[in-house]
């Protein structure tokens, strides 16, 4: 990376640009958005000159400006980028650029790297924009306390208190409305929708994981943006601790911009304290920016994902997990028959869930207990694990490495293991602590464990969960704050288990999608998006799971009626059809099937393996059915995955539940190409959704019966008048193009 004599600085790719003006003391954020195109010199002096905003009454005598590291030295009264303390003093940064390199990629993107000092503190901050080919613009920093100053004489030997440190980018006025998520257990990422007004839309994290009510991705766009519609700019922290999200507008705006977005780790008090020569990296916080709406925001992370070194390159084995089978009841014979109807159906990956290690009859003993329990397996998981393979199938084991129940060897052997304060541990949740991974006797004693069933078995794939936050996550008799330590303990073992076994896959699971973040999605193969199977349920679910991770990287299984987490009775044509836009998979006793219901499935299976390079490789669409705020809006979904090459598509209409019209009307499919001709068919092999007419529309009747050609101008403009269905149904829609 080379120096860089130029006073601006702009990083393009896919549409987008980030444009950086290197002025003293330290450089301001000219732009981000939209591509301005290959500035000329006279460009650059423009766009600087339209930067300057003016000098209020009442206020700062000098035009304030939003520079990449905002703090009161610049004017800036919001949220600081970062504020600490050394001692009880240097509580005003006051930063000044040291150095600055960049480089620009051949295939669209680059880097810029700043490097700025507060000599007060002795305080380093460097702050590296990664635009990836992707259009998505990566941001983290590194704050790093000096051993010596200029002359050689050695740092205040006090530690910086670091309390905070977020990366912010700024917001155009129109961007006025945001969007992010809330949830609980089985019902994960919800959305919901607030204008952005003056002050501070603030989101913390306090679970020790980002959780079942994540902000995921904080979204701000111009009004009433929509999947297929609007002007967005997002972000997503990419850390597996507590976190930090905000949009903040302040009255005098920031420099020429209205608002900030940003993010970061969320900082327990006495958490960071670096003494000279320490340093702190904050994770990567990912922003985005489309002009197409939340598709468009999703298909560039999307993209950005699927360009990963480690994502998956081959094709996603479709997979039965046991436990809505067995649960607890771990009988070898009753798994062998299990076993054998997967196998029969056409799994790919058989998973053995909780209650085979030691003492683990329920869940409130033996978690931390990670040896195959000798009573319920007297000849280990060998047989089992044997017999999977035999039938042509990968074998899997679920694990909780970082929690431990009180009645286990582990916790008897090691209290000092178990996370929390000197004074006493808190109440229990789900009859669990957490395990405490910054005790290297700990860490070691699970990579051991791990490293040895990994080996033993062979096991091809992980289910790793973490059912329980980490509140009062202290270490030692001083109380010592450790999530952040926690979080980079078990990268740190995860990292060293795949790098141990470079085919092991590993499955985030935490209560369901309590853990769903691309630093976790760094060191694993998908994550659990719910513990929720229900598929009214799962239909929002995976949506909206969907606006950050692409379809590949989702879990999506169907189980029985009715179901495990909500009771609610629903058809198996509406399971199958909803498990289908993911990494499929069954949780459900195949042994208690009918022969009608196992041929069923047994096609479903077939549709996987036959779409799959489309569901894993194409672009996912969603389509606008109501406005915003629209009670009926969540009534009927039509979402879909659409080839890159525009050869092929697949949809699911599907109606989660009943509402005041009898006919929807015309339904564009979204994705497609005006210009185009196509043809259309009804895919019939998990048999027909329960409809609330009497026959029709006419395409319909067409489609059941084979492929009905239809132009592109009727398909994705007119649009398709949908059929009525049933709540709890889906209907599947395929697409190729024939011209």
């Amino acid at each position: 990376m080379s120096s860089s004599p130029v006073s601006t600085v702009a990083l393009r790719a896919a549409g987008t640009s980030f444009v950086v003006e290197l002025t003293e003391p330290v450089p301001r954020v000219l732009h981000w958005g939209a591509d301005l195109g290959d500035l000329t010199a006279a460009d650059q002096a423009a766009l600087s000159l339209t930067a300057e905003p003016a000098v209020l009454n009442n206020a700062l005598e000098l035009q304030r400006r939003f520079t990449v590291w905002p703090t009161e030295a610049d004017g800036w009264s919001g949220t600081p980028a970062h504020h600490g303390h050394l001692g009880g003093g240097s509580g005003a940064p006051r930063l000044s650029t040291a150095s600055v390199a960049h480089r620009q990629d051949p295939g669209g993107g680059g880097e810029l790297t700043l490097e700025m000092t507060d000599a007060g503190a002795g305080l380093d901050v460097t702050v590296t924009y990664r635009l990836d080919p992707s259009g998505v613009l990566g941001v983290h920093a590194d704050l790093a306390r000096r051993a010596a100053d200029a002359t050689g004489t050695a740092a205040d030997p006090a530690p910086y208190d670091l309390a905070q440190a977020l990366t912010l980018l700024p917001l155009p006025r129109r961007a006025t409305e945001i969007l992010d998520f809330t949830g609980k257990w089985s019902r994960e990422r919800t959305p919901q929708r607030r204008p952005l007004g003056h002050g501070t839309h603030s989101r913390e994290v306090r679970r020790g994981k980002p959780g079942v009510d994540s902000p995921y991705l904080l979204t701000v766009g111009t009004p009433g943006f929509g999947f297929r519609s609007g002007e967005v700019w997002g972000v997503h922290v990419g850390w597996s601790g507590d976190q930090r999200y905000l949009a903040e507008q302040l009255p005098e705006g920031a420099g020429v911009h209205a608002a900030v977005l940003g993010g970061g780790e969320l900082l327990r008090a006495g958490e960071i304290r670096l003494a000279p020569g320490e340093s702190y990296r904050t994770p990567v916080s990912w922003f985005a920016w489309s002009a197409e709406g939340l598709d468009g925001l999703a298909d560039r992370f999307h993209t950005l994902l699927r360009a990963r070194p480690q994502h998956p390159a081959t094709p996603r084995p479709l997979l039965l997990n046991s436990w809505e089978a067995v649960y607890f009841d771990h009988d070898l014979d009753r798994l062998l028959r299990l076993a054998d109807k997967a196998a029969e159906v056409g799994v790919e990956r058989f998973v053995l869930d909780d209650g085979w290690f030691a003492g683990r009859r329920a869940d409130n003993a033996g978690l931390g207990d990670w040896s195959v329990d000798p009573v319920v397996w007297p000849q280990g998981l060998t047989p089992l694990a044997e017999h999977v393979r035999a039938l042509g199938m990968e074998f899997g084991l679920w694990v909780e490495p970082e929690m431990v129940n009180l009645d286990s060897d582990l916790a008897r052997a090691h209290p000092d293991w178990v996370l929390g304060p000197a004074s006493g541990l808190g109440p229990t949740a789900r009859n669990q602590y957490a395990l405490d991974l910054t005790h290297p006797d700990a860490w070691a004693y699970l990579l051991r464990s791990l490293d040895a069933l990994v080996t033993d078995y062979p096991i091809a794939y992980l289910k790793w969960d973490h059912n329980r936050e980490l509140h009062e996550a202290v270490h030692g008799s001083a109380d010592r704050p450790v999530s952040h330590g926690q979080v980079e303990a078990l990268y740190r073992l995860l990292d060293t288990l795949k790098e141990r076994h470079p085919g092991l896959e590993i499955e985030s699971c935490a209560s369901g999608g309590g853990r769903v973040d691309l630093g976790i999605l760094a060191r694993t193969d998908r994550v659990w998006a719910s513990d929720c199977n229900d598929p009214v349920e799962r239909q929002a679910i995976q949506r909206w799971t969907g606006q950050l991770l692409p379809p590949e990287l989702v879990g999506a299984h169907f189980g029985p009626s009715p179901a495990h987490t909500t009771g609610r009775l629903t058809a198996d044509t509406f399971r199958l059809a909803t498990a289908l836009f993911g990494h499929a998979g069954i949780e459900q006793d195949l042994t208690a099937c009918s022969p009608e219901e196992l041929a069923t499935i047994t096609a479903w299976t077939a549709m996987y393996r036959e779409l799959r390079p489309l569901l894993h490789g194409g672009r996912t669409v969603r389509a606008d059915l109501a406005a915003p705020g629209d009670p009926d809006a969540d009534a009927r979904l039509l979402h879909g995955v659409v080839a890159r090459d525009g050869s092929q598509a697949l949809y699911c209409w599907a109606r989660t539940e009943t509402s005041a019209e009898g006919q929807y009307g015309r339904v564009p499919l979204p994705g497609l190409a005006a210009d185009s001709r196509y043809e259309v068919r009804v895919r019939t092999d998990l048999g027909l959704p329960s409809l609330h007419q009497s026959s029709g529309p006419a395409w319909l009747t067409g489609a059941l019966a084979g492929w009905v050609a239809l132009p592109g101008a009727v398909l994705a403009t007119a649009g398709l008048p949908m059929p009525t269905l049933n709540p709890g149904q889906a209907l599947l829609i395929e697409v190729r193009r024939a011209d």
